[in-house]
């Protein structure tokens, strides 16, 4: 559906954008996550044809959005992260113009209209002011105006900042029940967000892309050798000889458990093996009664946290150097100015 190839975006020295590069498949819904700064909104802004990107191609269901313009855009519904309505409106007026615009055939766009409104629960506020809307609903009548033309693919930018918990629920449900249907983009700084709306997720850092997959394939992909927490009563020097005995461990290190005369055990077994019943018989026959066995995996906000970090120390250490370099500017043009003083007097 959509193919997004070597994608560049610069803003004078600083590149938003680098070297992106991606494909979505039709009617599923995409996640883009990344910390704020991440180029997230650019990309976006990029395929919808709203910027114009230095380098690379972007492909709408068939459509260059430099070449054909207009029909990749008439394949597009956009809810940028602030929505643009005419708060002067009711929400009736304003759906009416937006679907004229999206150019759905006059005898259809009543129909189209009224359909939104009793998709997203608008109904009862068709003939309020849009400005005399709660944050919710404001929300709720930018994405009716993103899908009254019907469009194959949906872009939505931060569609749940500034909502509460209950409206952030509603706006989910609403989000899961348009796949199939559309083909979902959503971006987002809130792992929550994402991990329970979307199929498949793409992490964006420093506009690059840092990992793609499912919530599931992306713990997989970032696991690495699986850890064995154990807590057991015992010591640690008659732990370390149980351990040292199996072959199967390769690294293993220990921590209070938390419980009196208790210790938690992180052991990493060679190419991931089972070896819980092993340990279990081990340490029991060792008179070291097992309390709890749970393998420790990553969630996505580790997965987060690991792939984003270090662009951002990046980011920081950069940031810090062009301080410098503007301090040393600074103090050179002001000592070059003394001298000049002194040399007038």
């Amino acid at each position: 559906m959509i193919q997004v190839e070597n994608l560049v975006k610069k803003y004078g020295g600083h590149v938003a954008v680098d070297d992106l590069t991606f494909t979505v498949e039709e009617g599923k819904i995409y996640g883009f996550l990344g910390p704020n700064g991440a180029g997230k909104t650019t990309t976006m802004n990029v395929m919808t044809g709203y910027i114009a990107a230095d380098g690379g191609t972007v492909v709408i269901d068939g459509h260059d959005i430099l070449k054909e313009p207009l029909k990749a855009k008439a394949c597009i519904g956009y809810l940028p992260e602030v929505p643009p309505l005419y708060p002067d409106m009711t929400v009736r007026e304003f759906l009416l113009f937006a679907a004229e615009l999206k150019k759905v055939p006059k005898a259809e766009r009543k129909q189209r209209v009224n359909e939104m409104m009793e998709k997203l629960n608008l109904v009862e506020m068709e003939n309020r002011l849009i400005k005399n809307l709660s944050k919710g609903y404001r929300q709720r009548v930018g994405l009716a105006q993103a899908l009254v033309g019907n469009p194959k693919v949906l872009i939505l930018d931060e569609p749940m900042v500034g909502l509460d918990p209950k409206q952030i629920i509603e706006m989910r449900d609403l989000i899961k029940g348009l796949a199939g249907e559309h083909t979902v983009i959503l971006s987002s700084h809130i792992l929550s967000e994402i991990s329970a709306v979307c199929d498949h997720i793409m992490i964006i850092s420093k506009g690059k892309l840092a990992a793609s997959g499912s919530p599931d394939e992306l713990q997989k992909k970032m696991q690495g050798s699986a850890e064995l927490l154990v807590t057991v009563i015992g010591g640690q020097e008659q732990a370390c000889i149980v351990l040292e005995g199996l072959e199967e461990i390769s690294e293993f290190s220990f921590e209070d458990g938390g419980e009196e005369g208790s210790i938690l055990i992180h052991i990493t077994s060679k190419d991931d093996a089972d070896i819980r019943r092993t340990l279990s018989v081990a340490l029991s026959g060792a008179g070291m009664p097992v309390l709890s066995m749970n393998h420790s995996e990553k969630t996505l906000e580790d997965i987060f946290i690991e792939l984003t970090e270090g662009a951002e120390a990046e980011e920081v250490e950069e940031e810090e150097e062009t301080e410098v370099e503007e301090v040393e500017e600074t103090v050179s043009a002001e000592t070059g100015e003394e001298e000049k003083d002194e040399s007038d007097l």
